[in-house]
């Protein structure tokens, strides 16, 4: 990698967002890295803004910006746009030859090809969730699933009111980490919410079901369930900087990385 100094160097794509805004305090308060770029979509009304005038203090000198200054130094991209913008990071980071960290839902299948591509290349992290605390709770559903594989299993989510997309990207990764335990894709079980005379619930089937309202940050119960008992593993996350500070970790580790595709598993370790 890039790193020829002890503090690594994030350039931030998707400043302008919430969780932008939470990344760039975070990353004054956390030792050992630093923001070179704070990246907003050209045309934005932030860019050339001091930092400090949005954020207030501790963000040093930096300005919004629509595009990397070549002479910027860089040792990761860190991606929080959209899917309209993920594009343009993956092909930055590819350019630059440094490692991607992205927490944009919503991706295409082609985009999803296309980091996996990029792997051969860089180290990429994506992950839907940068909770530290959700990371181990897909170890327990994928643990859980294995042992219980009778048992049903439901997932409910609770978001913010102006969140676009349902399920949450973090409700499909923990269904994805049940239908792992238990050997199976989860395309063929999965069920999205139920209306009408559905009939009785197929057996090993994994539901859906999203709700919305306020502005919840984030909110995720898997449930296993049989005849006789009810297993429910649950996270609340009462705010973004949790998020924040889980994709900062996961840069600085990523930023000694070799190319290929990583989890927050990975960056967890044992």
């Amino acid at each position: 990698m890039n790193q020829e100094h002890s503090t690594v160097q994030i350039a931030l794509h998707g400043a302008g967002g919430r969780m932008g805004h939470a990344l760039l305090r975070a990353a004054a308060q956390q030792p050992g890295l630093a923001i070179s770029a704070a990246l907003v979509r050209p045309g934005s009304t932030l860019v050339d803004t001091p930092l400090g005038r949005v954020l207030g203090g501790g963000t040093g000198e930096l300005e919004f910006r629509a595009a990397l200054d070549p002479e910027t130094p860089v040792d990761v991209i860190v991606d929080f746009s959209g899917p309209q913008a993920f594009d343009a990071a993956l092909a930055l980071a590819l350019e630059r030859r440094v490692a991607l960290v992205s927490g944009t839902t919503g991706l295409s299948l082609q985009q999803l090809v296309e980091l996996r591509r990029a792997a051969a290349v860089i180290p990429v992290l994506w992950a839907s969730n940068f909770s530290l605390g959700v990371a181990l709770m897909r170890r327990f559903a994928r643990i859980a699933a294995k042992v219980l594989p009778d048992w049903d299993c439901e997932i409910v989510e609770m978001h913010h009111r102006r969140k676009a997309d349902a399920p949450s990207g973090t409700a499909l990764t923990l269904g994805e980490s049940v239908a792992e335990g238990r050997g199976i894709a989860l395309e063929a079980v999965a069920a999205h919410g139920r209306s009408g005379q559905t009939g009785a619930r197929p057996a090993g089937q994994i539901g859906f079901h999203a709700l919305r309202g306020g502005d919840v940050v984030g909110e995720h119960t898997v449930i296993f369930v049989s005849e006789d008992e009810r297993l429910e593993f649950t996270h609340r996350a009462a705010n973004r900087e949790l998020f924040a500070r889980g994709a900062l970790f996961a840069a600085q580790w990523l930023a000694a990385a070799q190319p290929g595709s990583y989890s927050l598993d990975d960056v967890l370790g044992d």
